[in-house]
């Protein structure tokens, strides 16, 4: 016979099942020893629950309150406390092992401003053909990238070969942008970066 899974959340009303509780009113204020029918009574007089904080205390204590309220209350701080917490996003750039000067000088650029935002950026090298005889070609891209983010970022993965691919994790040194404004990557500079990307591919 399987078992009926407990409600979350304390028992409120009927639900409790002690004869006898510690009362504290609304106010907070220590109301004393009283029998549950007569805890719930007080709780009916003012439009209110009993709703029992401290079950394992002998005898248990009872509240009276809004319990609706109580737990939109007890939501909106659990969102309030998830929304606070720190995502960290990880974003991806992609370079050649040949890259320009000038592409090279892009692509850094939309480097910096995920790391200004917070990012970590997942920095991959696209080797094709020929190329994958060469990857000292795309280390020494991404080696002159790590010494140019030096000041803003630390390596958190070292270049590693994937496949046809070789990643390197960069992360943002915590304090290194304050003293500059946050910088959006601008929605046509990215069209740009993914245009050359497609054709690149």
């Amino acid at each position: 016979m399987s078992k009926i899974a407990k409600p979350e959340g304390p028992r409120i009303n009927e639900e409790i099942t002690a004869r006898s509780c510690r009362l504290i009113g609304v106010d907070g204020a220590q109301l004393g020893l009283f029998g549950v029918s007569d805890a719930q009574r007080v709780a009916d007089d003012q439009g209110l629950d009993l709703v029992e904080i401290a079950p394992n205390a002998d005898p248990p204590v009872c509240k009276v309150m809004d319990y609706g309220k109580f737990k939109y209350e007890q939501a909106m701080k659990a969102k309030q406390a998830r929304k606070n917490q720190v995502k960290v996003e990880i974003k991806e750039m992609k370079f050649r092992p040949k890259i320009d000067v000038g592409d090279y000088e892009t692509k850094k650029g939309h480097v910096m401003r995920f790391l200004r935002k917070g990012a970590r950026v997942k920095v991959t090298i696209m080797f094709r053909g020929r190329e994958m005889a060469h990857p000292e070609q795309g280390l020494n891209v991404l080696e002159r990238l790590a010494a140019d983010l030096k000041p803003y970022a630390t390596v958190e993965s070292q270049p590693k070969m994937e496949g046809r691919n070789m990643h390197m994790l960069v992360a943002p040194i915590k304090g290194a942008f304050d003293d500059e404004p946050a910088v959006d990557v601008d929605d046509s500079e990215k069209a740009t970066a993914d245009e050359k990307d497609k054709k690149e591919n």
